[in-house]
C-alpha cells in the first residue's frame, strides 16, 4: 500500500558567504552571500516550476537565498527558529582550522551524538528541534510544495533521520552551498 505524502519539503543550504569553510558563524548576524553565493540562490530559484511555500532560518544568508525564489512566486517567507542553524556555543566565529586541531574535533566528526559545543547545544538537541520544525512545516502544507532555507548542520541532522541512520552517520550527509535535496514527510 501506498503511503500518503503529507508534502514535499525540498531543504536548501545557503549560497556561499565569503567564510564558507573558513570559519564556523554560526548564529552570528550579519554575514551575508557571497557573489557566487548571489549566484547559487538565483540557480536555486530556477529549479522549481511550483513553490506553495517559504520557510527560512532568520539568518541573513538563508533569506537572501530565498529572495530569488520569493519573488519568482510572489511569495513571503516564513521565518522559522526551528531550522536556525546549531548553537555553536563558544565556538561561533573560530576558524574550521583551529578547531580542527582540537581533540573534540574528533568526537563531531566521529560521535557526534555524544557531543554539545561549549556553550552551546548538543547535535542530538539540535536535530530533534529540526526534526520536529520540519514534521509541523509538513502538518501546515497537507499535499504542498515547501522550501525551507537552512544551514548545513540542520539538514545533514535531518537528512540523517529522515533517512532512518543514527546520527553518529550525520557527517556522511551532504549540504553543499546552494544543494537542493528532496524530502517527503
Amino acid at each position: 500500500m501506498a503511503r500518503m505524502v503529507q508534502a514535499a519539503i525540498y531543504l536548501v543550504r545557503h549560497g556561499e558567504t565569503p567564510t564558507t569553510g573558513k570559519i564556523l558563524p554560526g548564529r552570528a548576524p550579519g554575514l551575508h552571500l557571497s557573489e557566487r553565493g548571489c549566484e547559487q540562490a538565483r540557480q536555486v530559484a530556477s529549479q522549481f516550476a511550483r513553490v506553495d511555500a517559504v520557510y527560512c532560518s532568520p539568518l541573513e544568508r538563508t533569506r537572501e537565498t530565498a529572495a530569488p525564489l520569493c519573488e519568482k512566486f510572489g511569495l513571503e517567507p516564513m521565518l522559522c527558529d526551528g531550522i536556525l542553524e546549531a548553537d555553536f556555543g563558544s565556538w561561533t566565529g573560530a576558524s574550521l582550522q583551529e578547531l580542527s586541531r582540537l581533540p573534540e574535533w574528533q568526537v563531531v566528526q566521529k560521535r557526534p551524538s555524544q557531543f554539545r559545543f561549549p556553550g552551546g547545544e548538543s547535535f542530538a538537541e539540535m536535530q530533534a528541534r529540526v526534526v520536529l520544525a520540519l514534521e509541523g512545516i509538513a502538518r501546515r502544507h497537507p499535499g504542498q510544495t515547501v522550501v525551507c532555507f537552512s544551514h548545513a548542520d540542520p539538514i545533514k541532522a535531518a537528512l540523517t533521520h529522515f533517512a532512518g541512520k543514527p546520527l553518529d552517520a550525520f557527517q556522511q550527509a551532504k549540504a553543499a552551498p546552494g544543494s537542493v535535496t528532496r524530502i517527503e514527510l
